[in-house]
């Protein structure tokens, strides 16, 4: 069987743009990248759909600034459970792996968008 790509994936389910999903393969990778220079590790551990969640936040504030929820929006993404289906998307097709402690309902509610990336969203300058 061949691996479906991240594009074919995303038609398939049609919940949400193929960018999306690379998003959260591009924000999983920066997710563990700072895992493991705050924890002084070399070698990734799992992270959790908490962790993930968050850091998916962190990655698209960086790309897109006060813009990022109008972009996840017009990508689909409207909500932290959203997240969740989409890595499970990708458990599903291969893409990702999970444990069997995860759900995903740990991706359920973590944070509200508007709070994250309207109202508390703020500027950093240097």
């Amino acid at each position: 069987m061949v691996k479906q790509s991240i594009e074919q994936v995303a038609r398939e389910d049609g919940r949400f743009d193929p960018r999306a999903l690379k998003f959260v393969m591009d924000g999983l990778g920066q997710t563990i990248d700072k895992l493991c220079e705050q924890e002084g590790v070399e070698h990734p551990r799992h992270v959790s759909g908490q962790e993930l969640s968050w850091g998916l936040a962190e990655t698209a504030q960086k790309r897109w600034g006060k813009l990022a929820a109008m972009v996840l929006n017009y990508w689909g993404i409207k909500t932290t459970r959203d997240w969740g289906e989409i890595v499970y998307l990708m458990i599903r097709y291969e893409w990702m792996t999970s444990q069997d402690t995860d759900r995903i309902e740990d991706f359920n509610a973590v944070y509200d968008f508007a709070s994250v990336f309207e109202q508390n969203y703020k500027i950093e300058i240097k």
